[in-house]
């Protein structure tokens, strides 16, 4: 990968646009990008970041933080555009994070989503490929390799991380290092294994507490025996080893102490089944006896009662011979009972009739009625067209009523229309001058407007001019106890130091060894060295001194940078607020606020007035026209309302003749229908009168005839002998019942059995079937024994062949718990044949680490001048630590090897700058060779002296030899002269800006 050109607009400290010509600076090999503290130097690393991954490295992405410039105008958009070449394409990549801007139309902000472009040079010039977030994401990483993370450890070199890894923990190291190697899936396989471990011991514990469950089934179907209460179950828990065997052994003296226990039941049985035969035999004997001499006595108390029965059973044999005689004539008695009553009801109606009939017919005939009856329907079916002109004549009053109210609501628009056009034109002025007013306050709001943001940014800068000014007072006052302390600190350091001076010779007398030459005067003999005065400096003392007094005068530059910066500040905002004070802006901006809110809220009512005037202007041409259409619709309705009261009139004389005194034609009609009804009743109730007694003199004639024939002398005898159905029906069954109970009687007399049993003693079923119930119940008790033994025999065994089936299929799940839990133990550290427990994960990361390590001492060797190598150690953290991810440094000039923290402040940088190197070509390798022909190396040379600079600026020119080019990020000033190509970063006023400077060009 190689950068080309990278341009921002509105970005972080740049507030105008600004290119930087990658392709320049990279032509001297290594390159410098310098500026002030706060110019923007990280910012272009940033931009680099954000053009290729839309996201800035680490903190600087956190929520809230945003990438536009503070000084950039609101109209200007942020955005950032890098062209590069990557995978042997030339690619340019324009990026826009998500930001607000001015609206086009009236005043606030509106906000536009992030955008995104990626092009590609051709042989035809530049071709757009994508317009997608995503997909010029996956693009460029695909490209590169890389993620965002390892691009910016990579590409992004940051020292301070690299000393804080060389110092830092195998915890820490491993974080940083698996975000560079991908070794999630070496985590992931620890994770699948440990979570088929935590499976397989819950399968091997739920199989062993199911084998447990079924145990327990065996000892509740076992019971209580001596043999159990001597042997109980086991108290093995799930997972213990001895388990299976304890239960089977268990099982098995479960099974015979239950067959045994069968056994003794079944011999107990057979005993008192036998005697439980003889004593049901006994009590069936004694209750036979017992039912035939019962029988017998009441065979005899029978008898009795049917002999003093015999008076009462010829009474009834009387009594239902003249019943059946009677009911021989029971028809002709109903037959004539119904004919009286059918001419006493006819004779009643008969009467009644006459009565509501006219005086003039109440003697008339059933002819004579059924002639008025004639004539008075022919009358009543000439009142149908009379009806309907009755009707026609009601429809045209409905209808001249209907009209009476079309013309009164025609009449009351009419008027309303006239008032309110009268009216027209004092309404059409008022809404005129409404819109007009609404109009002036929108003109005076846009103008107030234009007026309220330069007095509000002159108000924001004022208050930044007061904050800045009384910063600016605190920073002096600061500034001048600083001065006095460093004064103190110096006078102090210089004292010190002279007094060390003064008793020199006394430090060098420490030195010196006998038998060896004076480093002063060349002697090996010392005959006199000189002895510390009292009040002795050392060098410990003095550098102590001077340490402090470089950090006073460290605090005072630092004020004194924060004074400058505050007057700076001050001055500009006082530039940008002017003369006035802040409390005549704010009275200002207030003042304007509120005018500017005022005339707004008149303005908001231009488009309501507006459309209310259209409105009332088209309602205006409606009424117009409606009035004249009314006009027209009321002559229609006079003409219309003459020919219907001459209608109406014609029709009322034709129903004054045929109404007669009814009041309308339906009542007429009314009347002749109850006429109708009336005289046909009466005819209908002559002739019913007539045929009903000629039906009594015909049933009164029957009626005498079967008297005679069923032998009664008279009507009446054969009527007090009918007797009704039910009672004939109960005097035949209680001779029946006479007849079979004699018969049954002769048949009880004649029994053999009977008789023997009466002659013997009184037999005793009570006694006999209480022993046969004690027998009954030892048999049940015995049964429910042996019934009880011989299931629990069989549940003992199924539940055994089940326990076994159970700890059969419990074998393979204890073999691959074995297995795995092995594995899982082993890829985690935990197992014992794991010595330096070591996971999956930190092996891989320690291989990983040892290539960088081989490929840092590459470039350490020639920075430390064949000194100092990078190794890596697996040896224990120490106490219960774990292994795998140290890094130590062997001094070639000791022979002994030390850890990474004891290195020196450059010592350090070496070590983080190589380390760096190394961890850039080893991460490149693993993301598939991408080439890296541009890098940057943040910071770190400021505690590097002159020679130890000359190494590590030979050991980064000589990454030319793989055409790489390196931008250095630093403050030092002595870079400046060693490094031909510059990046500047300028810090202004208005926002920073960048300056080339190269061997070829200035500007």
């Amino acid at each position: 990968m190689r950068l080309h050109r990278l341009a921002v607009t509105a970005f972080g400290p740049f507030a105008d646009p600004q290119e930087i010509d990658f392709d320049a600076l990279s032509g001297a090999g290594i390159f410098l990008l310098h500026g002030p503290t706060g110019a923007g130097k990280t910012s272009v690393l940033d931009a680099v970041c954000y053009a290729l991954y839309g996201s800035v490295p680490g903190a600087r992405q956190a929520p809230g933080t945003s990438l536009r410039s503070d000084h950039a105008a609101p109209g200007t958009p942020t955005e950032v555009t890098l062209e590069l070449t990557a995978g042997g394409r030339r690619l340019e990549i324009t990026r826009r994070p998500e930001q607000e801007r001015p609206k086009k139309r009236g005043t606030g902000t509106t906000k536009d989503k992030a955008q995104s472009r990626l092009r590609e040079h051709t042989g035809d010039g530049w071709t757009a490929l994508s317009r997608s977030h995503q997909e010029i994401g996956e693009e460029i990483e695909h490209l590169l390799g890389m993620s965002r993370e390892q691009f910016c450890q990579v590409v992004l070199l940051p020292q301070g991380e690299f000393a804080r890894f060389l110092r830092a923990d195998e915890a820490a190291r491993g974080r940083l290092l698996g975000r560079l190697f991908d070794t999630r899936r070496f985590a992931a396989v620890e994770t699948l294994l440990g979570e088929r471990r935590r499976a397989a011991e819950a399968r091997v514990r739920a199989g062993d507490e199911k084998v447990l469950h079924t145990a327990q089934r065996l000892a509740q179907a076992a019971g209580d025996s001596a043999d159990l209460r001597a042997w109980p179950l086991p108290g093995h828990q799930p997972g213990d080893p001895g388990l299976a065997g304890a239960v089977r052994a268990w099982a098995a003296v479960a099974r015979c102490s239950a067959r045994e226990r069968l056994d003794v039941a079944e011999y107990a049985l057979a005993a008192v089944e036998g005697r439980h035969a003889a004593a049901r035999r006994a009590a069936e004997d004694a209750r036979e006896l017992d039912r035939l001499q019962r029988r017998h006595a009441e065979t005899a108390r029978r008898a009795a009662l049917l002999a003093e029965a015999e008076p009462e059973r010829e009474r009834v044999r009387a009594l239902l011979d003249r019943a059946r005689r009677a009911a021989m004539v029971a028809p002709a008695l109903e037959l004539r009972g119904a004919a009286s009553s059918a001419h006493l009801a006819a004779a009643h109606a008969e009467t009644a009739a006459r009565a509501e009939l006219p005086p003039p017919l109440r003697e008339a005939g059933a002819d004579q009625l059924a002639a008025v009856e004639q004539r008075l329907r022919e009358e009543l079916g000439a009142l149908g067209a009379a009806h309907r002109a009755e009707q026609r004549s009601a429809e045209i009053g409905r209808e001249r009523a209907d009209l009476e109210r079309e013309s009164r609501a025609a009449e009351e628009q009419h008027q309303e229309s006239a008032e309110w056009l009268a009216r027209w034109d004092e309404t059409r002025t008022a809404l005129q001058e409404r819109a007009d007013a609404a109009q002036q306050a929108a003109t005076l709001a846009e103008q107030l407007a234009g007026r309220l943001e330069p007095a509000r940014m002159n108000l924001s800068a004022a208050r930044r001019r007061d904050e800045f000014a009384a910063e600016a007072e605190r920073a002096e006052a600061e500034l001048l106890d600083l001065r006095e302390e460093s004064a103190a600190a110096r006078e102090s350091w210089l004292q010190l130091k002279e007094a060390r001076l003064r008793g020199i010779a006394a430090e060098l007398a420490e030195a010196l060894v006998a038998g060896e030459a004076c480093t002063v005067c060349g002697s090996a003999e010392h005959p006199a060295p000189a002895r510390p005065a009292p009040g002795h400096v050392d060098r410990a003392a003095e550098d102590a001194a001077h340490a402090a007094f470089e950090q006073v005068e460290q605090a005072r530059s630092a004020v004194e940078r924060r004074l400058a910066a505050a007057r700076e500040a001050r001055a500009e905002a006082a530039s940008a607020a002017g003369e006035a004070t802040t409390a005549e802006l704010l009275s200002l901006t207030a003042d304007l606020s509120a005018r500017h809110a005022a005339a707004h809220a008149a303005a908001a009512g231009l488009h309501a007035a507006r459309e209310q005037l259209a409105r009332a202007e088209r309602e205006h041409a409606a009424r117009s026209a409606d009035r004249l259409d009314a006009e027209t619709r009321a002559a229609a309705r006079a003409s219309r309302r003459e020919a219907l009261d001459r209608e109406q009139a014609s029709l009322e004389a034709e129903l004054a003749l045929v109404r007669r005194d009814a009041p309308t034609v339906a009542a007429r009609a009314r009347t002749l229908e109850d006429r109708v009804r009336m005289v046909a009743s009466a005819a209908a109730c002559l002739r019913r009168a007539e045929t009903a007694a000629a039906r009594l003199k015909e049933a009164d004639d029957q009626l005498a005839d079967a008297a005679f024939k069923a032998g009664f002398d008279t009507v009446e005898a054969a009527a007090d002998a009918v007797l009704p159905e039910y009672e004939r029906t109960a005097l035949q069954r209680r001779l029946d019942t006479w007849q079979a109970e004699e018969a049954l009687l002769a048949d009880r007399l004649g029994e053999s059995g009977t008789a023997e049993a009466a002659a013997q003693p009184p037999a005793a079923p009570d006694a006999a079937e209480a022993y046969a119930a004690a027998a009954a119940a030892k048999l049940r008790t015995a049964g429910s024994a042996c019934d009880a033994a011989r299931v629990r025999c069989t549940e003992l065994d199924r539940l055994s062949r089940q326990m076994e089936q159970e700890l059969r299929a419990l074998g393979p799940l204890r073999e691959d718990y074995d297995r795995v839990a092995r594995l899982a133990g082993l890829t985690a550290g935990t197992s014992a044949d794991n010595e330096r427990r070591m996971r999956l994960e930190a092996y891989v990361l320690a291989a990983r680490l040892e290539q960088v390590a081989a490929a840092a001492t590459v470039r350490l060797l020639r920075m430390s001048g064949g000194r100092y190598t990078l190794v890596h150690s697996d040896a224990r953290a120490g106490g219960r630590g774990r292994s795998g991810l140290g890094l130590h440094v062997v001094d070639a000039w000791t022979g002994s090897e030390r850890d990474t923290a004891t290195l020196s402040g450059g010592e350090t940088f070496f070590a983080s700058l190589s380390l760096a190197l190394g961890l850039a070509d080893v991460v490149t390798d693993e993301a598939g060779g991408t080439r890296l022909d541009t890098l940057f190396i943040d910071e770190g040379f400021g505690s590097l002296d002159d020679q130890a600079l000359d190494e590590v600026l030979d050991v980064l020119d000589s990454l030319r030899e793989r055409d790489r080019s390196v931008g250095i990020v630093s403050h030092v000033a002595d870079l400046r002269t060693r490094v031909q190509a510059q990046l500047e970063i300028v810090k202004q006023r208005g926002g920073s800006v960048v300056r080339h400077r190269t061997a070829a060009l200035t500007d």
